[in-house]
């Protein structure tokens, strides 16, 4: 620049804003909290929205005892995201927070706590007890509120639903109460998953499968003899006649003399409570006899075995039998196996006392298969489902059932040999339990191999101690017995009902969740509802003395009993249930109280959370008007958890789902696509990332995640999260800055706006569609891609790109004008399609332009945008242009790297353009200002040989020429005229411009 020529960039309209290029999230997002909170922020939502179509999500309910990991936020910040794009979209969206409060987990904490100070917590009063465990409850509630409102969370915060309340431990009362009066309720006797170290029954929701070492075992079950049977008889005369018959008897006899049948299990202390054997008709069985023994072999020479031929090389390879050392006699039919008498590998032991002497059981089952074991299947139904159904069907359960197993996994001390011995020790690892029976079958010569496995096992998700089956008393509802009800639109058993609501009612996101909840529900027993803890609401029913489970009069079904029970709960909590009168309490009166027991167990706490649509949806003010959720929302493992616990419960008593929509999510992994570990040390904390990202960060994870599959999280992948915030928040600080001072008096009507802002709101028009599109099915992901690229696609790298110069260097011009028109409509569009995600920034973004007290972005809707913005052919003319754009400013990179240029100003390159529409519409536009040249020739001209192009815009070529003249002191133009006008070293425009 001469000496004498004025600095002129005082005289530019520069951006200006105090909108900070660094975010500062850590440190400036609690005061945005305080705000929020000091407006009132989600009270004045609900004001606002007041006769607007109301939007409920139903928060499934966190368990209050620990502090916040990964998939808490995941989920928590999907709802949020989800609330407020329903509220910004024109709803009423409601959002209360819930808490989970009873329940083991909390229950084992006290324990803890008793034991550390040598205190029997049976001996502790029940009441005291349950108080400790709510102040516990109480505590962990308080800090996850807070965790959960960092991470921007919106919701009745001041008034969040807990299962313990007392008006919701009242209602969930009354929800059971109504499975007892409707008939659905029953006490039974079966096999359910039993936690040995929590001493409760256990439902699937409440067990994860993890790999266990099992001692697994193959046992002699002895052939006693030949019981002549019917299909025996006639079986034998077909194929030797009566002259045969005595001889073939007798044969038979001798074939199977010193015969065992080989069962296989991994679970060895079953052993003793075995009551049958059953095997697979359709399954071809041999007899196997031994014919030489190694060392080390629990088989005689001699002995025979009765084995499924695919499986028989297996097992005398277990028993340590070659090849040579063992033969197969002949085939054994199934008509044969049903004439066969087992004995007990026990059978006959000193000191046994007769417990295992009479025979076993031993019939076809359609569970057995040949893919694994022996082809025979050793019956303790007790301690499985299979077995336990079989012999239900054949109404023999009163001849297997037995009881010999406690509810600290111990056996009972009178069964001999085994008495006292634990299948689980107190830490939950192997007890003496099994070793105990195997020395022993090892002893009586009814082991015939033995080692061990590693397999899948369930274990309790509290304890993480395995868990095993046991038979124990229970209570259940019945999911295909009929409701008594008449609510009967979706059938009349709870199961008919949840199979019709999955299909008719819900909508599910994604789509395979549906397939996922109808196998479970299609295939699932009865519902368990009993546990035998402490903490939680009890099963507020009694029984009378003296009836059994099967009469008709064992249930107490008194609706007047039921009332006040109902009225304690609501003053004083479930609490009620337990002080001293409390039975004479509640029946004197009504009944005779000493003819009736209250029962002592307390519900399943997924029957608690499951209820929750009766307490919130239902009986809040600010639940939902029809009692349903628009959406319930939780990770897949809720298939199986809070999605099933609320449909059935819900289908028992109200007929059908408690939801229209169910949105799963998946888990959350480290960078490598593992697990995350506590061990491993590859956890990330909700609270690690907000303290050194900020929130948004967080949030901005969660949008950006496609959250149907597994998610990956890691310092690398946060660190490229907020490389793609820093430039959206660019994108927003140059809006900002081109806004300053734009008032209604500088605005410009669209139909009078040049052709490249109209292309600007064509997009917005589209984008508008996508967004709320978008929005409404959940798809945050491909709502901020659509944004995002948007926003650095279209707009920084190509609208902003271009209007720098009008909006800087321009005069008070119609051009300026209808830019920073359309900015401020980007503007209204951007910040509150936004803000549903990036909660903290575009409340900064907003206040930032609208600093008034009181407002906030959030209480602001999504603007509508006008569909006569929609213009397809200017769309398609300016796609075109941009085409041939890409095609100048490629050839111009390569002048810039070859150190040609500096600038793109520098340069006024001839454009050769072979389609004539393309160069018609190139020629009807100020194309060298969209390429950011001085200027620029456009040839219809067949293109040098020399000239730029690219393989994928084939009809336009690019020969680099420089501009002519000097450069414009202001705009930095390179043109002819610089210097002839009034003000030194400008260009016309400029020199208008500084007037």
């Amino acid at each position: 620049m001469c000496a004498e020529t004025p600095d002129y960039k005082a005289t530019l309209n520069l951006p200006q804003t105090d909108f900070p290029m660094r975010a500062g999230l850590p440190k400036r997002e609690p005061d945005w909290l305080a705000r929020w909170e000091e407006i009132g922020i989600y009270d004045r939502l609900r004001e606002q929205a007041q006769g607007r179509q109301p939007f409920t999500l139903h928060d499934g309910p966190p368990y209050a005892n620990g502090h916040l990991h990964i998939g808490h936020a995941l989920n928590k910040i999907l709802k949020d995201m989800v609330v407020r794009s329903q509220q910004m979209m024109g709803r009423d969206a409601r959002y209360i927070p819930g808490w989970d409060c009873h329940g083991l987990p909390i229950e084992w904490k006290i324990e803890e706590q008793y034991r550390a100070k040598g205190m029997d917590k049976d001996k502790v009063d029940i009441v005291d007890f349950r108080q400790e465990c709510r102040k516990f409850a109480e505590g962990w509630i308080d800090v996850q509120r807070d965790e959960f409102k960092r991470l921007g969370i919106t919701g009745k915060w001041d008034k969040p639903y807990l299962t313990m309340d007392f008006r919701a431990e009242r209602i969930i009362a009354e929800e059971f109460q109504k499975f007892l009066m409707s008939g659905v309720l029953y006490q039974g006797s079966k096999p359910v998953m039993w936690s040995p170290i929590e001493k409760t029954a256990l439902a699937e929701a409440e067990v994860e499968y993890h790999d266990k070492e099992s001692f697994t075992v193959w046992v002699k079950f002895r052939v006693a003899g030949i019981d002549g049977t019917d299909a025996l008889t006639d079986h034998l005369l077909d194929l030797h006649g009566e002259e045969g018959y005595a001889a073939a008897v007798q044969a038979l006899a001798e074939d199977f003399r010193d015969t065992s049948v080989v069962i296989w299990t991994t679970t060895p202390w079953t052993i003793p409570s075995n009551r049958g054997v059953v095997y697979g008709e359709d399954i071809a069985y041999g007899l196997y006899e031994v014919t030489d023994t190694p060392e080390e072999c629990w088989a005689r020479v001699g002995e025979k075995f009765i084995l499924a031929d695919k499986l028989a090389g297996d097992v005398m390879a277990r028993a340590r039998l070659q090849d040579g050392q063992w033969r197969r006699v002949r085939g054994v039919g199934a008509v044969e196996l049903s004439c066969l008498t087992l004995l007990h590998p026990l059978a006959g032991a000193q000191d046994a006392g007769g417990e295992w002497n009479p025979p076993r059981d031993f019939r076809a089952a359609d569970f057995v298969t040949d893919e694994e074991g022996t082809g025979f299947v050793h019956c303790a139904p007790s301690h499985g489902m299979e077995e336990y159904e079989l012999y239900r069907g054949l109404g023999m359960l009163d001849q297997v059932i037995t009881y010999n197993v406690l509810d600290d996994g111990s056996f009972r001390p009178d069964l001999p040999f085994f008495g006292g011995t634990h299948i689980l020790d107190r830490k939950g690892k192997e007890g003496n339990a099994n070793k105990a029976v195997i020395d022993k079958l090892v002893e009586v010569g009814g082991l015939l191999a033995r080692g061990k496995i590693k397999h899948s096992y369930p274990h309790s998700w509290r304890s993480k101690a395995p868990v095993i089956y046991r038979n124990t008393p229970q209570w259940f509802a019945a999911i295909d017995r009929a409701v008594g009800d008449g609510q009967d639109e979706y059938g009349t058993t709870i199961r008919e009902r949840a199979l019709r609501s999955i299909d008719e009612l819900v909508t599910w996101t994604p789509k395979t969740g549906r397939n996922r909840l109808y196998s479970m529900i299609e295939a699932r027993p009865d519902w368990v509802l009993s546990r035998q803890r402490a903490w939680g609401v009890p099963l507020t029913c009694f029984v009378k003395k003296g009836a059994q489970p099967t009469d008709s009069e064992y249930l107490l079904r008194n609706a007047e009993v039921n009332a006040r029970i109902l009225a304690a709960f609501e003053a004083e909590g479930a609490d009620a249930w337990y002080k001293d009168g409390a039975k004479e309490r509640f029946l004197g009166g009504i009944v005779e109280p000493a003819e009736w027991e209250k029962v002592g167990d307390i519900l399943d706490v997924w029957f608690d959370s499951g209820s929750t649509h009766a307490f919130v949806l239902r009986d809040r003010v600010d639940g939902s008007e029809d009692g349903m959720a628009d959406l319930y929302l939780e990770g897949t493992d809720q298939h199986r958890g809070w999605f099933h616990s609320s449909m059935l419960q819900a289908c028992g008593t109200i007929g059908h789902a408690p939801y229209r929509g169910v949105l799963t999510h998946g888990f959350t992994l480290d960078e490598k696509g593992n697990k995350m570990s506590k061990s491993l040390g590859n956890t990330i904390a909700p609270e690690d990332v907000t303290r050194q990202y900020g929130a948004d960060i967080l949030r901005l994870w969660v949008a950006q995640a496609d959250y149907t599959a597994d998610l990956r999280i890691g310092p690398e992948i946060l660190k490229g999260v907020a490389d793609g915030y820093r430039r959206l928040r660019n994108t927003m600080r140059f809006m900002l800055g081109a806004l300053t001072h734009f008032s209604e008096a500088d605005r410009v009507d669209p139909s009078e706006m040049p052709e490249l802002e109209r292309w600007v709101l064509h997009r917005l028009a589209e984008l508008d569609h996508k967004v709320k599109t978008g929005y409404d099915a959940y798809d945050f992901q491909g709502v901020f891609q659509q944004i995002f690229n948007f926003c650095t696609l279209d707009l920084s790298a190509f609208y902003f790109d271009i209007r720098k110069d009008a909006l800087y260097c321009d005069g008070d011009t119609a051009r300026r004008r209808a830019a920073r028109s359309v900015m401020d409509l980007l503007f209204h569009r951007l910040t509150t399609w936004l803000a549903p995600v990036l909660v903290f920034t575009m409340e900064d973004v907003w206040l930032s332009r609208f600093p008034g007290d009181g407002d906030s972005v959030h209480l602001h809707d999504m603007p509508d945008t006008p569909a006569d913005w929609l213009n397809e052919p200017l769309a398609a003319k300016w796609a075109d242009v941009r085409r041939a754009r890409r095609v100048v400013t490629a050839a111009l990179e390569v002048q810039r790297a070859d150190k040609a240029i500096g600038a793109s100003l520098e340069a006024a390159p001839v454009v050769h353009v072979r389609d004539e529409a393309t160069l018609e519409a190139l020629r009807s536009v100020n194309f060298a200002d969209i390429c950011i040249t001085s200027d620029i020739v456009l040839s219809g001209d067949p293109r040098p040989a020399e000239a730029f192009r690219m393989p994928e815009v084939d009809d336009i070529g690019v020969v680099f020429e420089r501009a002519e003249g000097a450069k414009c002191q202001r705009c930095w133009k390179i043109l002819p005229d610089v210097g002839r006008h009034a003000h030194p070293g400008t260009c016309k425009r400029c020199s208008e411009a500084l007037g």
